[in-house]
């Protein structure tokens, strides 16, 4: 097969550049030119391909692997075919193998902790019977911020070479003929199980990737191979035959357990092998927390051999993209992105879940020493809780501060009688000079919580202050210095400190509610917080990445109620934001919900989450109401709760009561977009355009480039009869949402040249060619259409949207637009049909 030439395509994959090669062909870096996303392409080459009974069983193999959903596993999106050439489209993994990590002597707690993410993708596998059957450094790829992805269940399966002489590298896949039983040699040759290099293919099952996985870890520790033979053959007689060398010859600081482990994976026998890989993975986690107790500013590093660059093999997406320890980063990623590097990067092992509970805890003390004072006649009764300051000025512990103000914030709503801004609010004041006083007084509330945050080696100094804005007073400052190694056996009795010290007399009921422990996992925790992180960017690209980060917290904890609502949350939105039809993402939706109520049924987050889902897609508004009730019951400070609401009573017409909602979540989110956007929603509702069009006028001061604030803004002139400032602000809605500029300038010039009836039916045009390529939801073309008096038509859309679950039809009673309407008599059957009042 010719090597294939960047933007040639295979089926949908548009190939950008060729990346490795070897025994399963070649692999390049393509583009899905469906959902724009970069993936690896293995092209297999024709004589493999042709086996047509080898390419059956593979497949089945390899459909089963593509199952298997899993944060460290590399996903198998396609086997596929083109023009007679026959691929695989795999997750594009851009970083390094770990053996370049181990080859430019990465810190051994990073490798470790690799490992052990090897060894819980393998527990994934292995439980849902799949065996890998070519582990080896090649097949485990490290992405950037330091995890380890495995690539390649099942394709062992595939190659298949006439024989292997026995000058034939010891890194060579093998599928060798057996003359004294039946059976092949299969896997990597210094890699493989004694029971694989005997071709005993019938004993072949998880303990074999148990005894790969011991051969990596050993090279891990040593700089290493465990067996190395003077050829293939050679090194397959001692796989059989001959222990590897002890790891202390080679290293001796390696921790001794690191010897006991590696000698139980590499026994002859099977059965004298850990039997589960789950064990492993434990065993490396204890390791590694007594690596970092130990360390006192030395690291313990592998063996100062290092490897010789291995013979020419298959290899997946990515470049060396992970610095040896203490090297600066390649490139610079968000401060999403980094989260769970951050700690690593300084050997430090302490999840963001815990660092979090601790500074909830210093926030909390330092509150209570205020709350205490005998003198003080007043408590408080709101607080604003400022960004951490980064004092280090370092990206890379940025999440630390990022994660401690999130967690202080997310642990005081829990508290009766406190009003708390909400994260959207708080920090648009992140990385400003910020006066407190001045930031209290923007935000409506009586005290302001700030804090810095600096990292020396393995220490984190925090300092916390209480601002009380009666007279823009500092009442104290406390300091506090600890060592990360010390904070796990203290974390829980500091997060307790925060409901006794804040508000000392709770019900039980309160109490419960306060000291919850949402996740025992730091790890479902960071994905968590990256997942609400990309959530709210509130664009179709970030919702999908937050899913991701969603999945990967429920992987790490099945049981994480709330990473269940953020899922579903995601899910909706897609579509509202243009991400793809209702039908497509809002089932998906309320399993997720439902899902999060199953496992914690006093969740406020799960009940609002599900409240939106059955009014946006189910037109339940009655039952959305219960749900939105509960919640707010549950935690009167989510804003979401109250904003939802909100839209649903004014769907439901109940305008006063819809203003109420709006105004609370706006109390509690000042600085929201989307709030302050849906309270100019809620005024228009009620008819009162003026003030409508205050609220979206002051929306646009926070942010003028906040798109959905002009359109709203552009529908209120118009329902004045403004049309000049109509079409000023529909213009510059459409251009921040994407358009061109001919477009643009189309617009424009119809309405100059023949008014607004022409500027109507130009958008009108101009949205069934762009309906021809993107998600358009059928309720916006209804609504030009019912404009232009073409009523037949404006049905036909609202019969779409009704046909699709657009949640936008719900509001078609409060939508001037369709006055025209009603006098038909298809208004009222569609109106009884949507579910709404008469």
């Amino acid at each position: 097969m010719d090597t294939l030439s960047p933007g040639m395509k295979l089926g949908r994959y548009e190939i950008r550049s060729k990346i490795g090669e070897g025994g399963m062909g070649e692999v390049y870096l393509a583009e899905d030119t469906q959902l724009h996303r970069k993936v690896a392409l293995k092209v297999l080459p024709p004589e493999v391909a042709a086996n047509s009974d080898r390419m059956r069983r593979f497949k089945q193999e390899a459909q089963a692997a593509a199952a298997l959903n899993h944060p460290n596993i590399a996903h198998i999106y396609e086997i596929g075919e083109s023009g007679g050439t026959n691929f695989i489209a795999m997750e594009f993994v851009d970083g390094q193998t770990l053996r370049e990590a181990i080859g430019v002597q990465t810190d051994l707690r990073k490798l470790l902790r690799c490992l052990q993410h090897v060894a819980e993708g393998l527990a994934k596998a292995h439980a849902a019977g799949i065996v890998h059957r070519d582990l080896k450094p090649d097949n485990i790829m490290i992405t950037r911020d330091g995890h380890a992805k495995i690539l390649d269940f099942g394709l062992a399966k595939l190659i298949e070479t006439p024989k292997l002489s026995s000058t034939s590298s010891d890194m060579a896949t093998a599928i060798m003929p057996q003359q004294s039983q039946p059976g092949t040699v299969l896997g990597t040759v210094g890699y493989m199980s004694p029971e694989q290099a005997q071709g005993r293919t019938s004993e072949i099952d998880h303990r074999s990737d148990i005894f790969s996985f011991g051969c990596m870890l050993y090279e891990a520790v040593t700089g290493q191979r465990a067996f190395v033979g003077a050829d293939a053959i050679d090194t397959l007689n001692k796989i059989i035959r001959e222990p590897a060398p002890s790891l202390s010859e080679l290293n001796p600081s390696a921790p001794p357990d690191l010897q006991r482990i590696v000698r139980r994976c590499l026994a002859k026998d099977a059965d004298e092998r850990y039997q589960t890989i789950k064990d492993i993975a434990l065993e490396l986690k204890e390791v590694r927390h007594e690596l970092q107790s130990a360390a006192s500013g030395a690291t313990v590093s592998p063996a100062t051999h290092k490897l010789a660059d291995p013979p020419s093999g298959e290899t997946t997406a990515g470049s060396n993209m992970l610095p040896p320890e203490g090297g600066a980063p390649i490139t610079q990623v968000s401060s999403a992105e980094y989260i769970s590097r951050g700690i690593r990067r300084h050997g430090l092992a302490i999840g963001l879940a815990v660092i979090g509970l601790i500074v909830i805890g210093f926030g909390a003390v330092a509150i209570s020493r205020y709350l205490r004072v005998k003198e003080n006649a007043v408590a408080i009764e709101s607080i604003a809780v400022l960004p951490f300051v980064n004092q280090n000025n370092d990206q890379n512990i940025e999440w630390v501060s990022d994660g401690l103000t999130e967690s202080i914030i997310n642990s005081l709503t829990q508290l009766p009688n406190l009003k708390v801004i909400a994260r959207s609010s708080v920090f648009r004041y992140k990385g400003n000079q910020t006066d407190p006083f001045k930031a209290g007084k923007e935000l409506g509330v009586r005290a302001v919580l700030t804090g810095r945050l600096m990292q020396r080696g393995d220490d984190v100094i925090v300092s916390v202050e209480l601002v009380d804005l009666r007279d823009n007073k500092q009442l104290w400052g406390e300091k506090y210095q600890r060592r990360m190694a010390d904070l796990l056996s203290v974390q829980r009795e500091i997060a307790r400190e925060i409901t006794n010290n804040l508000r000392p007399k709770l019900s039980g009921e309160e109490q419960t509610r306060a000291a919850k422990d949402y996740t025992q996992s730091s790890e479902a925790y960071q994905a968590y917080l990256k997942g609400r992180f990309y959530w709210n960017k509130r664009t179709p690209g970030d919702f999908y990445k937050a899913i991701t980060f969603f999945q990967q917290a429920i992987e790490k904890d099945p049981n994480y109620a709330l990473a269940y609502s953020g899922l579903a949350d995601s899910y909706a939105l897609i579509s509202v934001y243009g991400g793809g039809s209702p039908t497509e993402w809002m089932p998906q939706a309320k399993v997720a919900a439902q899902k999060s109520l199953a496992l914690d049924d006093n969740l406020a987050e799960g009940h609002a989450s599900l409240g939106q889902i059955i009014a946006y897609y189910d037109f339940d508004l009655n039952g959305a109401e219960r749900e939105f009730q509960r919640a707010i019951a549950l935690n009167p400070n989510y804003a979401p709760a109250h904003q939802w609401r909100a839209e649903n009573l004014a769907a439901l017409e109940r305008s006063d009561e819809a203003l109420a909602e709006a105004r609370r979540a706006l109390d509690l989110d000042p600085l929201s977009l989307i709030m302050n956007r849906v309270y100019g929603d809620c005024l228009f509702g009620a008819g009162r355009l003026d003030e409508a069009i205050g609220q979206y006028s002051k929306t646009l001061e926070i942010d003028p480039n906040f798109g959905t604030a002009h359109y709203f803004l552009s529908r209120a002139y118009e329902a004045k009869g403004m049309y000049d400032q109509a079409v000023a602000e529909s213009v510059k809605a459409a251009e921040v949402g994407g358009f061109q500029a001919e477009d643009l300038v189309k617009m424009k010039d119809a309405y100059t040249k023949g008014g607004w009836q022409a500027y109507l039916q130009t958008s009108l045009t101009q949205i069934l060619e762009r309906s021809k390529k993107d998600y358009v939801p059928p309720y916006l073309v209804a609504r030009i259409y019912a404009r232009l008096g073409q009523k037949d038509e404006a049905f036909a859309y609202l019969e779409k949207s009704l046909h699709e679950h657009d949640f936008r039809i719900t509001h078609v009673k409060v939508s001037f637009e369709f006055d025209s309407l009603h006098s038909d008599p298809r208004w009222a059957d569609l109106v009884k049909r949507i579910g709404l009042p008469r």
